[in-house]
C-alpha cells in the first residue's frame, strides 16, 4: 500500500489507487517537493484552495499535476452557500429584490433587472413601465457592466504580482461607483430596480455628473490597456493560454465575454432585446483567439460599447421626463416615494396625506409594504446579458404575495464547468491566468 503524505494535516489520506495527496497552504511549495521526491511520486494531487483567490471568492480547485504540468482539474464549490434561492420564497415579491442583488455582488444590478422583468412579465405589465424607468435601469446596467469589467481586468493583474494594474482599474471603478451610490444611494446591493419601475428618481444633477466622470474612466481604461496590451509579459502570460474552441465552449454552455471570445456573438441584447437595447446602436464584440488574452481585448472593447449606449440614454433621459413607476398603486411600492427634508424615504406631505387625512391610503400602503401585491400564478423565464455572460432567472407563482420558487441561472457557475477543458495539459501558474479568464464571483455560484 502506498505511503500517505498530508502536509499539515489538512485533507483526507488517500487509498493505493490514486496515492498521497498534498494541500498546500501557500508559501510551503518547497516543502511539499522534497516530500513527493522523497516518495518518489510525480504525481502530485494539490489543492488550491479553498481560500480567497483575489477576488473570485471562496473557491477549490482540486489539481492533478505531473511536475508542473496539469492532468486534471476538478472545480469545488459550496464554501460559500448562501441559501438566497430559498430565501426568496418567504419573503415578498418586492422584497425578493433585496436577495438577488447580493448573489453576483460585483454586478448585483442585473440580478435586479432580470428578477424584476420576470416578474412584471407575470404581472403582465411589462408594456406599461414607464419609458424614464427603462432608461434609467439601461443607465445603470451599462455602468454596472464597465465597472465589472474592469474588476475582472485589474485584479487578474493583480493575481500575476501587477498590483499596479489594480490600484488603476480600481481608481475608474470608483467614479463609477460614486455615480450609482448618487442614484440609488449604495454602491453596491443596491435594490434600486424594483418590479414596475425603479425606486425613484435619477437626481437632477445625474446627467452632469455621469458626462463629467465618465472621461476619466475612459482615461483608466486606455491607461490599462497601455500597460498590458502590448506589454511582452502580460502578452506571454495570456496569448495561448485557457484556449477552448467554439464547439468545446458551446457544449459546455460557455457564455459571454469567454465565448465571444471563440468568435461567437451570442448577446442577449440582441438575440432577445429586453430594456428597448434593440434600439441602441451598438456592437457585439467578438475575437477568433479562443485563448485569455482574447478575452481581456473582448472586455477592453465591450468598455467602449457600454460607454456609446450611455451617450445615447442620456440624451433620451434629457428629452424623456415622466414618471419612474407603473401607475398601477397595487403594485407601486412605496405607493409614493419622493424625497424628504432629510434626504431620504417618502415626503412629508405624503406621510401628512395617509397619516392624517385618508384613512384609505394609510391601509393601502400598510397592506402593500408588510404584505406585497398577489402575482397571478403561472411561471416566466427571463434572460438578460450579465457582464459574465446569460443570466437567467426563473420564476413560479401560485397567485400569492411570495414567489413559491425562484431559481437563477448564474454564468459563473456555468461558465466554471470550463476551467477543466481550458486548463488540463497545460502548466500550473496558468490555471490562475485561466481562472481569472473566466472571471468567475463565487457569491452568483453558491447563491
Amino acid at each position: 500500500m502506498a505511503e500517505h503524505t498530508n502536509l499539515h494535516a489538512t485533507g483526507p489520506a488517500l487509498d493505493s489507487q490514486t496515492g498521497p495527496e498534498f494541500t498546500a497552504d501557500g508559501g510551503d511549495w518547497a516543502a511539499i517537493a522534497a516530500e513527493a521526491e522523497r516518495l518518489g511520486e510525480e504525481r502530485i494531487v494539490v489543492n488550491m484552495g479553498p481560500v480567497h483567490p483575489s477576488t473570485h471568492g471562496v473557491l477549490r480547485l482540486i489539481l492533478d499535476i505531473e511536475g508542473e504540468t496539469v492532468n486534471e482539474l476538478r472545480v469545488g464549490t459550496g464554501y460559500l452557500h448562501t441559501g438566497i434561492e430559498k430565501n426568496m420564497e418567504y419573503r415578498n415579491w418586492t422584497q425578493g429584490v433585496t436577495f438577488c442583488t447580493r448573489m453576483d455582488y460585483v454586478a448585483p444590478l442585473f440580478q435586479e433587472a432580470a428578477y424584476c422583468l420576470g416578474v412584471e412579465k407575470l404581472l403582465g405589465i411589462t408594456d406599461e413601465i414607464p419609458v424614464r424607468a427603462t432608461l434609467i435601469r439601461v443607465l445603470v446596467m451599462e455602468l454596472n457592466r464597465i465597472a465589472s469589467h474592469i474588476v475582472a481586468i485589474a485584479t487578474a493583474g493583480n493575481e500575476l504580482g501587477a498590483t499596479t494594474m489594480m490600484t488603476i482599474g480600481f481608481r475608474g471603478r470608483e467614479e463609477i461607483l460614486r455615480i450609482l451610490e448618487h442614484i440609488t444611494g449604495l454602491r453596491m446591493n443596491h435594490a434600486y430596480i424594483r418590479p414596475g419601475g425603479v425606486a425613484q428618481d435619477i437626481p437632477a444633477d445625474t446627467v452632469e455628473m455621469v458626462r463629467e466622470l465618465l472621461p476619466k474612466v475612459r482615461r483608466d481604461i486606455g491607461e490599462l490597456q497601455d500597460l498590458t496590451m502590448a506589454n511582452p509579459i502580460y502578452r506571454l502570460r495570456h496569448e495561448d493560454v485557457g484556449h477552448i474552441s467554439l464547439a468545446a465552449g458551446l457544449a459546455l454552455g460557455l457564455t459571454g465575454p469567454s465565448l465571444r471570445a471563440s468568435g461567437y456573438p451570442l448577446d442577449m441584447r440582441r438575440i432577445a432585446p429586453y430594456c428597448g437595447y434593440e434600439t441602441y446602436d451598438f456592437d457585439v464584440i467578438t475575437d477568433d483567439s479562443c485563448d485569455a488574452f482574447g478575452r481581456v481585448r473582448v472586455r477592453w472593447a465591450e468598455c467602449y460599447e457600454s460607454m456609446k449606449i450611455i451617450d445615447q440614454v442620456l440624451e433620451r433621459l434629457e428629452a424623456t421626463p415622466g414618471p419612474v413607476m407603473v401607475a398601477d398603486k397595487k403594485v407601486a411600492w412605496p405607493a409614493q416615494l419622493s424625497i424628504g427634508s432629510d434626504g431620504q424615504g417618502n415626503s412629508l406631505d405624503h406621510i401628512r396625506e395617509i397619516m392624517g387625512t385618508s384613512m384609505e391610503s394609510l391601509i393601502h400602503h400598510f397592506k402593500l409594504v408588510t404584505e406585497g401585491f398577489r402575482v397571478p400564478a403561472g411561471q416566466v423565464y427571463q434572460n438578460v446579458e450579465h457582464p459574465r455572460g446569460v443570466l437567467g432567472v426563473h420564476l413560479v407563482s401560485d397567485g400569492g404575495t411570495r414567489p413559491y420558487r425562484a431559481h437563477f441561472r448564474d454564468p459563473s457557475f456555468s461558465n466554471l464547468q470550463s476551467t477543466s477543458i481550458m486548463s488540463e495539459g497545460g502548466q500550473l501558474a496558468d490555471v490562475v491566468v485561466t481562472l481569472a479568464s473566466i472571471d468567475p464571483v463565487l457569491g452568483g455560484v453558491d447563491r
